[in-house]
């Protein structure tokens, strides 16, 4: 049995952290504090994104966003109809109309985008709502940055769409200040372009969570906070949030191995004396020794991230278990779905409650959520 534990208590004192933080930055030129605008992409972020959308209305948020139609629909079909902005912008006509059809917020990022959604409104006689996307270097979504008179000509044309926002993202804020800051300077050089022709901006956002600790004087009119709700960040965790989420488990088995004896894949580790192990269903299927983001680093990153798990591999130097309030040595390779460790000298039994620290959005969906 596998559950990934939410402590309720302490995702309330980070969501009031972020609150506090918000406001000790103060109002935007229109009198108002920025607004929190909730990710919950990615099965929201492993903590599932029903009961976390649902957990976060609770605390007074009212603003979510999401990465794919099918997160969207999710949302939609719990019966959940607070505003929920779809962050990809898509130009597909059946994607498009689906999201219409449930009063979902669109991105918009290129001219097809745009035609399509005119498209969708005129089909379905709605008035479209949307946020507009530019690229101001990521490569990914929007219109880009440097194509002023383009990105003006389109937007012009618009008839049934009510432009609520117009964002970017960041691609290095958790270690690049520079280009962090040109990124913005781009973002804000492109809204004076579309205030100067008289194209709508709506909110304006540009922080991801690494930003919104970092920057403050990015907040504008609203952030984008995911991670930074369960307190696993890729920048230094000024604000004091608490991690979010561990895997619960138990010890299944317990044995006793001579010496000499070869653990887990590859042979890689070897009992230096008679070891007594343990036994616990839980691999790196649901989540175990994952790390958050290691695709999203620097080149001197990927190594140091690569050199740790190498030795992890070999010397298991860092990788342990909890079993009854203690830290005990994973032995050997971890598995898909099991790992051993090493518990000598304990008056361990089956059934004994083991626990990891994980990122959540690495645990399998199919793991049990627990909110306590």
């Amino acid at each position: 049995m596998k559950e990934l534990i939410i402590n309720k208590n302490d995702l309330i004192e980070n969501v009031n952290k972020i609150k506090e933080y918000v406001k000790r930055n103060g109002k935007d030129d229109n009198g108002n504090y920025t607004k929190i605008i909730a990710v919950v992409k990615g099965n929201g972020y492993g903590l599932d994104i029903i009961e976390f959308t649902k957990f976060l209305i609770d605390q007074g948020i009212d603003f979510f966003a999401v990465s794919t139609v099918e997160e969207a629909l999710k949302i939609r079909q719990a019966g959940i109809n607070h505003n929920l902005l779809n962050l990809s912008s898509t130009s597909i006509e059946q994607e498009v109309e689906t999201l219409v059809e449930n009063n979902v917020i669109l991105t918009l990022g290129s001219e097809e985008a745009v035609k399509v959604a005119e498209k969708a409104a005129e089909k379905l006689d709605k008035k479209v709502r949307a946020h507009i996307k530019i690229d101001t270097g990521f490569g990914r979504y929007g219109f880009v940055y440097n194509n002023r008179d383009k990105m003006v000509e389109c937007l012009k044309t618009i008839k049934n769409i009510k432009i609520e926002g117009t964002f970017t993202h960041f691609s290095t804020a958790f270690y690049d200040d520079k280009y962090t800051k040109l990124q913005f300077k781009r973002f804000i050089d492109c809204i004076e372009v579309l205030k100067m022709n008289e194209i709508p901006t709506g909110m304006l956002h540009i922080c991801n969570s690494s930003a919104f600790i970092k920057f403050p004087n990015m907040h504008l009119n609203a952030v984008r906070i995911g991670s930074a709700f369960l307190g696993r960040l890729s920048v230094q965790n000024s604000l004091g949030l608490k991690k979010i989420g561990y895997l619960k488990s138990n010890v299944t088995e317990i044995k006793t191995l001579p010496k000499d004896f070869y653990v887990s894949y590859g042979n890689i580790y070897k009992t230096k004396k008679e070891t007594k192990v343990a036994i616990i269903p839980c691999g790196y299927m649901d989540g175990v020794n994952m790390q958050m983001g290691t695709d999203a680093f620097r080149f001197i990153d990927k190594l140091r991230y690569t050199f740790n798990d190498f030795k992890s591999l070999f010397k298991n130097k860092y990788l342990t278990v909890k079993i009854k309030d203690k830290n005990y040595k994973i032995l050997g390779r971890i598995g898909t779905y099991h790992v051993i460790a090493d518990i000598t000298g304990s008056d361990i039994k089956s059934g004994d409650e083991a626990s990891f620290d994980v990122y959540p959005g690495y645990v399998d969906s199919s793991v049990r959520r627990e909110y306590l």
